[in-house]
């Protein structure tokens, strides 16, 4: 597997990482044990950067995480979020609202750590923007826990450029967290350059679309009440059929390159910038190795061209969210 360095921060990981949120929290109930199985086959396959969250669950990702990945300890690189409001002893959930304030985030951080299992959070991300707290004060409290030994890179998730610089001017940010793919590219007009210049790298969440990108999904896909795509614009039967465009692109140059439309997907996102690292969800084996086969895929500047000619033409339906 090839490695990745995530902006200046000497973060190095695979070129690859993998998004563990729905091995334990989603859709569909997992079996632990598989799971744990799971996690152990894909380090065996070369990756080394694991995205988690102590929302996802909440609690239970981490501990699953944690767990899967305690053997490998000083080989794998796992990154954590804070940033939403606990609801009492039931922790974090999405809709409960955000809190980033420093006291929050430290105590969040020696939790996150027993989950973990770990001597150091690898990265820590803000999960969200919070309106309530400056983000120098959140920048800060990060900071003291890098002092501290309890943390050792900072990551913002969703954030926009100006936050960005505020917070790298006060400690350092060694990635950014951001829906990316060749289907939603709003922040190539002012984030990703805000990246560049400052040496941060950018772990890119949803590569495929929420798995739209593969090809697998039409408008006869069912969702269960619990799947975010069953409430997401992009996934109304009416959104799915006139987005097709999309993977009929990435049909065609999959079919010139011996590779699968997935595979096209993250190879794009590989060939934006060095510093890039998409970290696709997956919980099979086989998606899993398609995912890795992309790191094999070189798309020439004229591939590259012809995608961004392709889309200029194309209108996708429906918002992210």
């Amino acid at each position: 597997m090839q490695k990745r360095k995530l902006g200046n921060s000497n973060l190095e990981v695979s070129a690859l990482g993998l998004g563990c949120m729905r091995m334990s929290f989603g859709d569909k109930p997992t079996d632990k044990q598989e799971m744990i199985t799971f996690l152990h086959k894909a380090v065996e396959r070369g990756i080394t950067f694991f995205d988690t969250a102590e929302v996802y669950g909440p609690f239970t990702n981490e501990e699953l995480v944690g767990e899967a990945l305690e053997p490998f300890r000083g080989q794998v690189v796992i990154a954590t979020k804070f940033g939403f409001k606990h609801d009492g002893d039931k922790g974090p959930a999405p809709g409960t609202g955000l809190d980033s304030r420093p006291e929050q985030i430290k105590r969040v951080a020696e939790a996150s750590l027993k989950r973990l299992r770990v001597e150091a959070i690898d990265l820590f991300y803000q999960h969200r923007p919070d309106p309530n707290v400056p983000i120098e004060d959140v920048a800060g409290a990060v900071k003291d826990l890098i002092q501290a030994g309890k943390v050792k890179h900072f990551g913002l998730s969703e954030s926009s450029a100006d936050l960005i610089r505020r917070a790298h001017a006060v400690q350092p940010v060694a990635a950014l967290q951001s829906e990316y793919s060749i289907w939603w590219t709003p922040i190539e007009a002012e984030i990703l350059p805000t990246c560049e210049e400052l040496g941060i790298g950018l772990a890119p969440y949803s590569p495929l679309g929420r798995g739209y990108l593969t090809g697998k999904i039409d408008e006869n896909t069912t969702f269960a009440d619990n799947d975010i795509r069953s409430r997401n614009p992009r996934f109304t039967p009416e959104a799915i059929r006139a987005n097709r465009v999309v993977v009929e692109l990435l049909e065609r140059i999959a079919g010139q390159k011996g590779a699968t439309p997935a595979q096209i997907a993250l190879a794009w996102l590989l060939a934006q910038k060095p510093w890039i690292v998409p970290i696709p969800g997956s919980r099979k084996l086989e998606r899993l190795d398609e995912n890795i086969g992309a790191v094999a895929v070189e798309l020439t500047a004229d591939d590259l061209s012809d995608i961004e000619n392709a889309m200029s033409q194309i209108t996708v339906i429906g918002d992210r969210y």
